[in-house]
């Protein structure tokens, strides 16, 4: 692993690190963000999930989250959102799918089966890699998310529960096989057998898991201008989802806010709360 930036950020550190990754055999690159407390003990952490098109940079300098996160004393890691590199197959036609849409699941088709190994990276190798080199607590652990991303924190937090304690969401894609976006990349990276496409999405899931009482609170933010609403993101199928199954959920809608990173903005102070409240029990 290589240090490529480093920045003192808020009484704490912010750096850029880039790294061999095993899971997805290219070089992949993250941001790491350290509050001032990591340097007298391990610290919880937040791993955020950006969207289509992102890499770890949109987070890291858009989002606005770190003089909260060093108030709060947690970490906060971005990744970035698919593999990277000239030997990445990719559809150079598409916005929503191969280099810059992960979908943080690990496809099974060729030619993408080598190198698309999204959740592997996230849910495995990233943690194992933080959590031997910086002084961060992986066992108090939250994952975040913003559109495809939200896609990926909800299926990932409900798939390893083990691994994390506290999720949030902005403007998550909740209903994958039932949207275009959705469709389109599971279809691809997937195939076409339906079965395995409902093991990645987070309203199949939650039914599934009947019964919740006891989880800990999802907070969800969605904005009413989002143009992307009613035909990729559908909140309302999770929030029925979650009433089914028992789990408290806080899906907050908010008149006048689009999909755009003045959004996560915005509320992403609630959101770091929310996960240190959680994470610090």
């Amino acid at each position: 692993m290589k240090e490529i930036e480093k920045h003192a950020c808020c009484g704490g550190t912010l750096a850029v690190y880039t790294h061999d990754s095993e899971s997805l055999s290219c070089p992949m690159t993250f941001s790491l963000f350290l509050p001032p407390q990591a340097a007298k003990k391990k610290v919880p952490l937040i791993i955020f999930l950006s969207g289509l098109t992102c890499t770890y940079e949109n987070f890291t300098t858009k989002a606005g989250a770190y003089k909260r996160a060093a108030e709060k004393g947690v970490a906060i890691l971005a990744p970035d959102t698919s593999p990277r590199g000239n030997d990445i197959p990719d559809d150079e036609d598409s916005y929503d799918f191969g280099k810059g849409a992960g979908f943080y699941i690990n496809a099974t088709q060729a030619p993408w089966a080598k190198n698309y190994q999204m959740e592997s990276y996230i849910v495995e190798e990233l943690p194992q890699i933080v959590g031997k080199e910086f002084s961060v607590d992986i066992n108090r652990h939250g994952i975040a998310g913003h559109s495809m991303g939200g896609h990926g924190a909800l299926t990932l937090y409900l798939k390893y529960s083990d691994l994390y304690k506290s999720v949030s969401a902005f403007s998550p894609i909740v209903a994958p096989t039932f949207v275009p976006w959705g469709q389109k990349a599971f279809s691809r990276y997937l195939g076409e057998d339906h079965n395995e496409w409902k093991k990645h999405d987070a309203c199949t899931l939650m039914r599934n898991a009947q019964s919740r009482p006891d989880f800990a609170e999802i907070l969800v933010d969605q904005g009413l201008a989002d143009n992307f609403l009613e035909e990729q993101l559908k909140p309302e199928l999770f929030e029925e989802a979650c009433t089914a199954a028992g789990q408290a959920l806080n899906l907050r809608l908010h008149d006048g806010y689009d999909h755009s990173y003045y959004f996560i903005q915005t509320f992403i102070n609630d959101h770091i709360d929310h996960h240190v409240d959680i994470l610090e029990k």
